[in-house]
C-alpha cells in the first residue's frame, strides 16, 4: 500500500465477512494526519467492523489496513501504544467510581503515578467530571458515561483516536459538549476517525466517507458533497438519500 506521509489510516480495497453476510465489500479510505472524518451511514452499514479492523481487533478477508504506516493487527508493532478506542458500548466498568475507571486503565496502558495524577486532573477538567469521582459509572447520566469513556482512552494521549457513535443514546447538550472536547482534540494535533448514525453531524466533520450496505458510496468534504447535490451543508441528509437512490436505482437495498 502507497501511504502518503499525511496519512494516518489507510484501508485499501478491504473486505470482511461474516458468514453469508458482507459486512464490508472492497472498502478504501484514507484519514489525514489533524483530522476528524466521519464514516458516516445507517446501523447495518458496517461502521463498527471498519473500526474494529482500523484496531486490529478483527483481520480483513482481502485488501489491508495501516494505522500510522503499520498492521494494526500486530501484536509487536508500537502502533498500538499510539491508537485510542472508544467502542460503541460496554467500554467502563460498571461497578468502579469514575475514578476507579481512570486508575485501572491508566494501569492497563502502563502510566507512572506522576503521569497519571498529572493525566487525570488534566481529563477531568475538560470532561467537567471532578465533582463525580466517586460516582460509580452505572450511575452516570448517557453523556457523562461516553465523557469518562472518552477520558479513560485519552489517558495515555494517543495519535489517533477512533470513536464508535460516541453520540449515540445522548442528550442534544451531551453531543454538542462532546463535539467541543474532540474539536479540542484535533486543535491539539490528534488525528480522530469518527462513525456516527446522524447525518447532521457529518457536517461537522473535516471529510467524511458515506458508507452503505459495506461500500464506501462517496468521500470528500462535507461542504463540497452537499454543493454537488444542491443541498445545504446541515442537511446532510438529503446528499446522502441522493446517492442511495443513484447507487440502488432509487430502490432500498
Amino acid at each position: 500500500m502507497s501511504t502518503c506521509p499525511d496519512v494516518d489510516v489507510a484501508m485499501e480495497d478491504v473486505r470482511r465477512g461474516f458468514g453469508a453476510t458482507q459486512a464490508l465489500k472492497g472498502v478504501s479510505l484514507a484519514v489525514h494526519t489533524g483530522e476528524v472524518y466521519g464514516l458516516v451511514g445507517p446501523d447495518g452499514a458496517g461502521k463498527t467492523t471498519a473500526i474494529r479492523l482500523m484496531a486490529g481487533l478483527l483481520l480483513p478477508d482481502a485488501g489491508r489496513v495501516k494505522m500510522l504506516g503499520e498492521d494494526p493487527a500486530n501484536t509487536r508493532s508500537p502502533v498500538r501504544e499510539s491508537l485510542g478506542l472508544v467502542p460503541q458500548r460496554n467500554t467502563l466498568y460498571g461497578d468502579l467510581s469514575v475514578d476507579e475507571n481512570l486508575h485501572f486503565f491508566a494501569q492497563l496502558f502502563g502510566l507512572s503515578r506522576k503521569d497519571f495524577t498529572e493525566r487525570r486532573e488534566q481529563l477531568l477538567d475538560i470532561t467537567r467530571l471532578s465533582r463525580f469521582t466517586d460516582r460509580r459509572a452505572d450511575a452516570l447520566s448517557g453523556g457523562m458515561y461516553k465523557k469518562l469513556a472518552l477520558a479513560c482512552a485519552l489517558l495515555h494521549r494517543p495519535r489517533v483516536l477512533l470513536l464508535d457513535e460516541p453520540t449515540n443514546g445522548v442528550d442534544p447538550v451531551s453531543r454538542r459538549e462532546l463535539w467541543e472536547l474532540l474539536y479540542g482534540l484535533v486543535h491539539e494535533g490528534m488525528t480522530l476517525l469518527v462513525s456516527t448514525p446522524y447525518m447532521d453531524e457529518a457536517a461537522r466533520c473535516h471529510r467524511v466517507g458515506l458508507l452503505y450496505a459495506g461500500e464506501l458510496i462517496a468521500e470528500g468534504d462535507p461542504r463540497e458533497l452537499a454543493r454537488q447535490h444542491g443541498a445545504a451543508a446541515s442537511n446532510f441528509e438529503a446528499v446522502f438519500l441522493a446517492l442511495v437512490e443513484k447507487r440502488t436505482g432509487g430502490r432500498a437495498a
